[in-house]
């Protein structure tokens, strides 16, 4: 019998020993189980918060009456914008004064206005020669007289003084005078001639009596 040295020796009997049992890994499992976790909870929490936060970003998504039938309050939010205020701009002008003839004819205590017709000095002045001639005056009273009606009307038919409200070529004061020789007195040359001579006459004696008087007071 050997000695005894205290240590245990393996004894061989043939057989191979068995593995050691080994415990899987669940260090992988369990941080995969922590992430699930961690996701489910903050999609809970989102949609406690705001339900429809996950559904705005679709366009069929409308709004729902979440506060019993409110309007929906607005929120104005700031920051920094510039708005550009247009207003339109107006030039206040005060109405133009009618024509001086409109307000004269206008105070006329009448309120006649002269006909709009269209003069012919040459045709009076030719009438006028003639109607001197009938009366037996001579060529310088013709002069006298067309010096004479040309300061006064321009041997215009429709000459019209509003200021003094003489009328016609031989400046009747007023024009309706003139109706004593025709009643077309506004219009006709003639007439207003042979009412004109008929005041020179009887008044003047002649055209150049008439000019004369003229040339001292600026009437006649």
């Amino acid at each position: 019998m050997g000695r005894h040295t205290g240590i245990l020796q393996p004894v061989h009997s043939g057989i191979a020993p068995r593995a050691r049992y080994q415990r899987p890994r669940t260090r992988g499992r369990a941080a995969l189980f922590s992430f699930a976790f961690t996701a489910a909870v903050a999609f809970v929490l989102v949609s406690i918060v705001d339900p429809y936060s996950g559904a705005v970003a679709s366009p069929y998504f409308q709004l729902g009456d979440r506060f019993g039938g409110q309007p929906a309050q607005a929120v104005a939010i700031s920051g920094d914008f510039t708005n550009t205020v247009v207003h339109d701009s107006y030039d206040a002008e005060a109405p133009a004064p009618p024509p001086p003839a409109a307000v004269e004819t206008a105070s006329s205590s009448s309120g006649w206005a002269p006909p709009a017709v269209s003069p012919d000095p040459g045709s009076a002045q030719a009438y006028a020669q003639g109607a001197v001639a009938a009366r037996g005056w001579g060529s310088g009273e013709f002069d006298c007289l067309v010096a004479l009606w040309s300061r006064e009307s321009g041997w215009r038919v429709n000459a019209y003084n509003a200021s003094s409200g003489a009328y016609g070529i031989p400046q009747s004061l007023p024009g309706s005078k003139m109706s004593s020789a025709g009643s077309d007195w506004e219009t006709n040359a003639g007439t207003q001639i042979e009412w004109g001579l008929g005041y020179i006459s009887g008044r003047y004696s002649s055209p150049c009596g008439a000019w004369a008087h003229s040339e001292e007071s600026g009437w006649y």
